[in-house]
């Protein structure tokens, strides 16, 4: 209830035009000030007129009066501007910790229209979206815009997780791009292992020997936990020579702690066949940074991502399991994934890093151009009646669902606030 409260003070959604003080004075709320999201009141610099004198301050707001009390304001010097106290049930007055007189203190009325609407989208249980049987109601320029903002919320976000990867590489973005690959192939399940995987496999020592298939996939194994011994083939068998051999000669030490891989994958999706493609992307070189920086049009981005296993896994899906012969490379939909979420992420962290407005332009213009994705989350849009056209917009929808859906931020949800201000009682 404090945060509905909240939103209706942030946002001017109270019907009165003039309030009353429990002690007779009138209030008329000039500025309600700005929301404070640390500790202290709940909103900073706020102007009121009490009884026609401007009054600038703070202003606290409590489900009952009697919480300044239960919270411990009346000992905290962070409350002394305090100058307008607003709550939903006046149960006690409050005096100024300083001088001892009474705060003044505004009972907030919230329509009952209002509040229930407020409490189906906030608290539904529902795993579809609560707003969807009005989202048709919405004007579809509205709803472009803020999944356009969405969008760019989702890309500033993984920006800046690739930025922090950059400061942690001390600023080399060749094994920047490789930890952001790494994480890239294991499409979320396996996310944090590969990237703990390949953080732990210095890219030098990757490249130093990736004329060979099997020198690159022996180092990558080696630190997986993935073999196993005995080996289960004559490959696995030959990898764990090849492994010791390596980590020898370049002083590579075990990461100890176990990777925590999610082994029930489709066979494709194993983590096996992963590392096996991130060792794929490094044989010959690994090229993807300069090539992807250097980049001049979203259409040539997929070839970029185009590798193929070395012969053995032409005929196998993991270590001892021999399967029909097939043609041992990514999917086109694994590699558009790729595409959304290690390319265009990498550009646009790099043009921001470089003040290069043409590489983040080109980011925003290849999720543009690549194919909606498929999965649960873009699932209950389109049953919502949104159906995407392009990569950009069910990124917009990820985002949407992961920061405002399950976190049941509806109050700070454009659709949301826009929804419930529709409920606003007019004023009297």
């Amino acid at each position: 209830m404090e945060e509905l409260m909240q939103y209706v003070w942030r946002f001017r959604l109270w019907p009165e035009l003039v309030m009353t003080a429990s002690d007779g004075r009138r209030i008329d709320i000039i500025d309600p000030g700005t929301l404070n999201t640390g500790s202290g009141p709940d909103f900073f610099n706020a102007k009121i007129r009490v009884d026609g004198q401007m009054w600038a301050g703070n202003i606290e707001i409590h489900v009952r009066a009697s919480d300044w009390h239960r919270h411990g304001h009346h000992k905290d010097p962070a409350y002394d501007n305090v100058i307008l106290h607003v709550v939903r049930y006046d149960d006690q007055q409050i005096l100024s910790r300083t001088n001892s007189r009474p705060i003044p203190q505004i009972t907030m009325r919230c329509a009952d229209d209002f509040r229930n609407h407020w409490d189906q989208l906030v608290n539904s249980p529902s795993l579809e979206l609560p707003c969807a049987p009005r989202l048709a109601d919405l004007p579809s320029l509205f709803i472009t815009d803020w999944f356009t903002a969405l969008a760019f919320q989702r890309l500033q976000r993984k920006a800046d997780d690739i930025l922090h990867i950059l400061e942690s590489t001390h600023g080399n973005w060749n094994t920047t791009a490789y930890i952001t690959l790494a994480r890239g192939l294991g499409f979320g399940a396996n996310a944090d292992p590969m990237e703990r995987l390949a953080r732990s496999i210095p890219l030098n020592s990757l490249i130093h020997h990736s004329d060979s298939h099997l020198a690159v996939e022996a180092m990558l194994f080696s630190h997986s936990g993935l073999l196993q011994n005995p080996p289960r083939d004559h490959y696995e068998a030959e990898l764990m020579t090849e492994a010791q051999f390596y980590c020898r000669k370049f002083g590579i030490n075990n990461p100890g702690a176990p990777l925590n891989w999610q082994l029930r994958q489709r066979p494709q999706n194993h983590p096996i066949r992963r590392i096996a493609h991130l060792a794929a992307y490094i044989y010959g070189g690994f090229p993807l940074a300069g090539k992807l920086f250097h980049l001049r049009s979203a259409e040539d981005l997929p070839a970029l991502f185009e590798a193929q296993l070395s012969a053995y896994w032409g005929d196998h899906l993991t270590f001892g399991h021999p399967c029909n012969p097939h043609t041992p490379r990514l999917s086109t939909d694994s590699i558009n994934r790729l595409c959304i979420n290690v390319a265009a992420p990498l550009l646009y962290a790099y043009g921001q890093e470089r003040g290069d407005a043409r590489l983040q332009d080109l980011a925003v213009d290849i999720l543009q151009k690549l194919r909606p994705e498929r999965n649960h989350v873009t699932d209950i849009f389109v049953r919502a009646g949104q159906c995407p056209t392009d990569a950009f917009t069910t990124q917009a929808y990820l985002q949407l669902r992961n920061e405002y859906c399950q976190t049941r931020k509806c109050l700070y949800c454009r659709i949301g606030h826009r929804l419930l201000a529709a409920h606003v009682p007019a004023p009297n």
